[in-house]
């Protein structure tokens, strides 16, 4: 009688159970995490047919877009099949581990695109301001190249010959002295002094007005 009731007692803690998991399809998703952490599809297949609306549901309300919505959540799911062994039921629910790897992917989601954005407005706005330092450069270097001529105007005309082959010409001295058919001695001073008497004359001659 003993062992009857007792067999009874444990059909009934069955149906119970059974019933329990009926009524809450999510009760057994720790079940279905470690069978997916074992390589078993189907009981993956089961999971995700299980959370995936809550899944997506979630990562659309961080995102407010559906169809990057729909990408993240089969990104989350990838990378739930290839982790799912780090599951660990004595540190909660399965179903918060899901819903709080689905968070934590649709924030760095929204993250990676504010930074898209920021870099695709600061390329924009250096693409803006190019031509403008482009120009003030190439004025900057045409006002320096007006300045340098009008002080070499004020040298001798030997001096300017050998000023203008070494550094409009960029030839050595002793091409230089070869061209002007001198001694490269020659050469070397008359560009030396060339470059004394410039460097006292530019500034007057920057300082002058057009």
């Amino acid at each position: 009688m003993t062992a009857h009731i007792s067999e009874s007692e444990d059909s009934c803690s069955a149906r119970a159970a059974g019933a329990a998991g009926a009524a809450d399809p999510l009760a057994n998703l720790a079940g279905q995490l470690v069978a997916s952490s074992r390589g078993d599809e189907s009981a993956f297949a089961e999971l995700y047919d299980l959370v995936a609306p809550r899944v997506y549901g979630l990562v659309l309300r961080v995102l407010n877009d559906p169809h990057l919505s729909q990408e993240v959540t089969q990104e989350i799911f990838l990378q739930l099949w290839e982790t799912s062994g780090r599951f660990d039921p004595d540190r909660g629910s399965a179903r918060s581990w899901i819903l709080t790897m689905a968070h934590r992917r649709a924030v760095d989601c929204v993250r990676s695109s504010e930074a898209r954005r920021r870099r695709d407005h600061m390329d924009a706005e250096r693409s803006r301001m190019a031509p403008f330092d482009q120009t003030a450069e190439e004025a900057h270097a045409s006002l320096d190249a007006q300045t340098l001529r009008a002080a070499l105007a004020t040298l001798s005309h030997t001096q300017q010959q050998a000023l203008e082959l070494a550094y409009f010409g960029g030839h050595t001295h002793t091409e230089v002295s070869r061209l002007l058919q001198l001694p490269l001695g020659t050469a070397k001073t008359r560009i030396r002094d060339g470059l004394i008497q410039l460097r006292d004359i530019m500034p007057s001659v920057a300082a002058t007005p057009a």
